[in-house]
């Protein structure tokens, strides 16, 4: 996993993106939840019901034992498709950890902790950008990829919360 203290600014609640070069970007987004951390873990173990919760995730599916596919879209007229391969699921420690490949590769992982009455889930991700589509925009519109990228977390906060409460 990337250095990320080294390429995401810290920010009280974080939509970050650093862009690192044309095709490789730094996100890091902090949620901050209303349940327990076993009750939040639980829920981002469980990719394949992401959909359920998270509108911008259009589909996940498995395609192996510990790797599943996943079809993401938001604002942007693009989907993009990734297979993550699970490396670390740790609930004692609150981490899951995974390998990416496909329109994005690299990897990702959140950790959740307790704070307050509740958790903090913190998403890092460290990617390179494979669609061609993709690659093209971040030369020209990094504004729009991340407002487009925030809007997306945003959604998945304000869906998992939801998810947790009902």
């Amino acid at each position: 996993m990337a250095d990320f203290a080294a390429a995401v600014e810290p920010t009280e609640r974080c939509y970050v993106l650093t862009k690192v070069d044309s095709s490789n970007y730094v996100f890091q987004s902090v949620w901050q939840l209303a349940a327990p951390v076993q009750d939040v873990y639980a829920a981002l173990v469980d990719v394949a019901a992401y959909p359920s919760w998270w509108p911008q995730v259009r589909s996940a599916r498995w395609v192996g034992d510990s790797s599943g596919e996943i079809r993401c879209r938001s604002l942007l007229p693009y989907d993009l498709v990734f297979v993550v391969h699970r490396e670390i699921e740790d609930a004692d420690g609150g981490v899951l950890r995974a390998r990416l490949e496909g329109d994005l590769s690299g990897s990702s992982q959140w950790t959740i902790r307790a704070e307050g009455g509740g958790s903090v889930a913190v998403f890092d991700e460290d990617v390179v950008v494979g669609k061609a589509a993709v690659r093209l925009a971040g030369r020209l519109a990094r504004p729009a990829l991340r407002f487009n990228h925030d809007l997306m977390m945003r959604a998945g906060e304000r869906g998992l919360r939801k998810q947790l409460s009902g």
